[in-house]
């Protein structure tokens, strides 16, 4: 049976983590940031873990993460 594709859009938006859990980044760090305060810019640095009930869905986007 040949190897299962990850979903691409998928692939780039979670990383696996040891634990099994998934990181993602924030949301809303893109574009129109003057009028974001400095405090809120820096809460949406770094990563995030997923929450447990979108778990399975990602993990069947992901099936080799």
């Amino acid at each position: 049976m040949p190897k299962m594709k990850s979903k691409s859009g998928a692939a780039k938006r979670f990383r696996a983590l040891g634990s099994g859990k998934f990181k993602r980044s924030h949301a809303f760090m893109r574009h129109i940031l003057t009028k974001k305060s400095t405090k809120r810019k820096r809460q949406l640095r770094g990563m995030e873990t997923v929450n447990a009930s979108d778990h399975k869905a990602i993990s069947r986007m992901l099936p080799y993460a």
